[in-house]
Formats: structure tokens, sequence, C-alpha cells
């Protein structure tokens, strides 16, 4: 059994374990290295047992911590091509850790076997991961998506666990203090995914198998985990689903310093 633990999630940072009590690897390190070091021990899970980093783009609030994590456990961080040269103009390698460029092939790591698919934002190449355990097990990571696209839901198709985005709501967006290009950015093709967006796909996930959710990567301007939840919930029964039957769903928090987590 394994487990999928956000460490951070929002526009403030993003950080998420994937993995076994034993060993495991972080998709994003968007938080200082002391932040995020601290999530770990408060969930128990010992950095050194870290046996990788997977980046999905270069935007702070996804590298913020990675430059002094990687250096400072010698930890072997993996993004796609695009990504990796954009971490290299933002001066984040360094030459005192090992990289390498995903392909298509996928890689083997801490006991799994990870491969990426391509997201839609307004970045250098940016990922999702998919990543298959040891026992068989597969969990999705699928934030930053400007729209659903088919690659993405190939991709979410039969997982056991998947953390995905529900960004905003689109009301409190549009009816609040962001300034209008910022607004349009967020809801464009190459920004984020709504509440409405996201619990639209739901059904279909639950049909092909999935069955466990983490709502991920909430604005906190705009958005509430309540009301992300919800949204999400009221999708679901509307198409004869059961809370804790037939789904198990819950919200990413800001701040992870209490185990909250999926067992998958």
């Amino acid at each position: 059994m394994a487990i999928i633990c956000p460490l951070f999630s929002s526009s403030k940072g993003n950080c998420t374990y994937i993995g076994s009590a034993n060993e495991g690897i972080l998709i994003d390190v968007g938080r200082s290295a002391r932040q995020i070091e601290r999530a770990l021990n408060s969930n128990n899970i010992d950095i050194y047992s870290i046996k990788a980093i997977f980046i999905t783009h270069e935007h702070i609030d996804h590298i913020q911590g990675l430059k002094v994590i990687a250096s400072r456990y010698n930890i072997k961080v993996f993004a796609s091509e695009g990504t990796m040269r954009s971490l290299v103009k933002k001066e984040v390698i360094n030459g005192k850790f090992e990289t390498e460029v995903m392909t298509e092939k996928g890689i083997n790591v801490g006991g799994m076997f990870v491969k990426t698919f391509r997201t839609p934002h307004d970045s250098n190449e940016s990922v999702g991961y998919v990543v298959y355990t040891s026992d068989g097990k597969k969990a999705v990571v699928a934030t930053d998506i400007g729209y659903m696209t088919d690659a993405i839901r190939e991709s979410i198709n039969g997982a056991d666990a998947v953390l995905i985005e529900s960004n905003h709501d689109v009301g409190m967006l549009q009816n609040g203090s962001y300034p209008y290009y910022l607004k349009k950015r967020i809801m464009s093709n190459i920004g984020h995914l709504s509440n409405d967006a996201c619990a639209k796909e739901l059904p279909d996930f639950i049909r092909r198998g999935t069955k466990k959710f983490i709502l991920a990567h909430l604005s906190q301007e705009n958005n509430m985990p309540e009301l992300a939840l919800q949204t999400s919930i009221c999708q679901l029964s509307s198409n004869n689903m059961t809370n804790g039957k037939d789904f198990q769903i819950i919200v990413a928090p800001v701040e992870n310093f209490s185990g909250t987590n999926l067992l998958f």
C-alpha cells in the first residue's frame, strides 16, 4: 500500500509526496526547504527516503525550494526538456545535484515507475505525472491545467488515486479583486481548472475505476475548500454516486502538518 500526501497546495506553493513508508518521491517543491522539511517531519516522512524530485513546470510556486533541497540532500531532479531549460535559465540548476530530462519512456525510481503527460499551462512544456507503485497501483498528479484534454483524461483513467486541480470558483474570480488581465489568464486555456470544470470530469473517472480524489491547488483568493468540495460532491450526487460508498474525496490543505493523505 502507498500514500499520496499533499504537503503544500495553493498559489503560495505546491509539493506532493507519493510513496511508501520507506521510500518515495516529491512532485514539485514550491515552498522553502525549511518548510518542506518541517512538513515531511510532521507527516512522518524521512527526507532521506526521497529518491527523486519531479517538477511539473518552472513557476515559483512549484520550484521555490528546489535548489536548496536537491543540493542539501543530493536528490536527483527530473523534468521535461522545456522545464529543464527554464530551470537552467533561472539558475536553479547549479551543478550540485543530478538532473535528467524526462522522456516518453518514463523512469524507474524508488521502487516506482513514473511517466509524464502534457498539460496546457502558460509555461515552458508543463507536465503532470503518472506514478505506478511496486504493488501495481496507479496515482496521478494533474494540476495547473487550462482545460481538460483527452491526453490528461487518458492518463487519469483507471488510476487508484488522483490529485486534481480545482483552482477557482468562476463567480468568485469574476467578482473578485484580481485585475482583468489576471482573471483572463486564469480562465484561459493555459490557466487553471475551475471547480465546475473539475467536478464535471469526476463521474467518468469513477466509472472507469478511480475512487479516491484529492482536490488541489485551490486559490486562496477565489475559492474556499468547502465550496470546491461541495461542487464536486453535488456533481457526483447528481450522477447517483454516494460519498463514502462510490468515492472518497478530500481537499488538500494549504499547509499539511496534520497527516492528511490518501492510502491507495
